[in-house]
């Protein structure tokens, strides 16, 4: 396969991931006053956008399918 096709299939898995694998996420909030402080870190998991992974998906099946395709030269 040429090039093209690998980063195809690279980027049709990313896509997929897409669906399934959460991001993690860290925010951290503090207050100084003075010497004190006082902070709090909150964590969550987010997937992303549905969108991000359905155009990940369409770019790597396009990739894919020019990459496989033989020249008609």
């Amino acid at each position: 396969m040429r090039p093209l096709a690998w980063i195809g299939i690279v980027i049709l898995v990313l896509g997929i991931l897409a669906f399934i694998v959460p991001v993690p996420t860290s925010h951290s909030h503090s207050i100084k006053v003075g010497d004190a402080s006082l902070g709090v870190t909150t964590h969550s998991d987010e997937k992303l956008s549905p969108a991000l992974g359905g155009v990940l998906c369409a770019a790597g099946v396009v990739l894919l399918v020019a990459g496989t395709r033989k020249s008609e030269a």
